[in-house]
């Protein structure tokens, strides 16, 4: 009978081990609901995040990558400049062969010249010859975002217009800028008249032009041979 009762849970024990279990529940009841909360804080942020995204401009993650490129490209400048290297030597130095040459068969593929096809296509090409030759101005650029901060980045309910004044230079800039097309534009040969008593002997613009680079060069051959055609006594 001693045996026995030696052999059976004492009911101090039984409910401390109930208490430390209930505890150890508890413990694992609250850092769930932590997880949960730390998800849910987690998720909303993604969610704004996401929406920023979808209102900001389709190429702006683009135009701000080349930003930051720009920048480690001025950065990288002022480094060779104060130990007295030369940049553009040290970026070659950084440069494989293969890398070379497959960035100068690329820029050669980029923007070749296909001769003048219509006045849309000439426009384009106008275009992205004037945006090539911008030049962001990268310090005023850090200045406006110390400035004006996330709201340097246009959303779709951002306003605008009269937002923005361009400086001095800007404007100096962009008059030197259209002086400088007049004057090129002014070298143009202007365009001829359209002779309605010349033979129509093409297509388009592009052939008729053709022709008469053909007609200067050959025409002293081929003379007689479209006489007798225009005659029908060709043979």
């Amino acid at each position: 009978g001693s045996s026995g009762s030696e052999d059976e849970p004492r009911p101090g024990t039984a409910a401390a081990a109930a208490a430390q279990k209930r505890e150890e529940r508890l413990r694992k009841f609250r850092e769930l609901h932590m997880k949960r909360n730390e998800a849910r804080k987690l998720n909303h942020q993604e969610v704004v995040e996401e929406d920023k995204r979808l209102k900001l401009p389709a190429n702006w993650e683009a135009k701000k990558a080349r930003l930051e490129w720009e920048l480690k490209v001025e950065e990288k400048k002022k480094e060779c400049a104060a130990r007295g290297e030369d940049y553009e030597r040290v970026k070659l130095l950084e440069i494989s062969a293969e890398d070379a040459e497959r960035w100068e068969r690329k820029k050669k593929r980029k923007n070749p010249d296909l001769g003048f096809s219509d006045y849309a296509a000439a426009q384009l090409r106008q275009y992205q010859r004037l945006t090539r030759q911008i030049k962001p101005d990268l310090e005023q650029y850090e200045k406006l975002k110390e400035q004006y901060g996330e709201a340097l980045y246009p959303t779709s309910d951002s306003l605008l217009h009269g937002t923005h004044v361009p400086t001095k230079e800007g404007v100096d800039r962009m008059v030197a800028d259209l002086e400088k097309q007049i004057e090129k534009r002014e070298k143009y040969s202007r365009r001829r008249p359209y002779n309605d008593d010349a033979d129509i002997d093409y297509i388009n613009e592009r052939n008729a032009k053709f022709n008469k680079k053909a007609e200067r060069f050959y025409g002293k051959y081929t003379a007689e041979i479209k006489q007798n055609l225009e005659r029908g006594t060709a043979v």
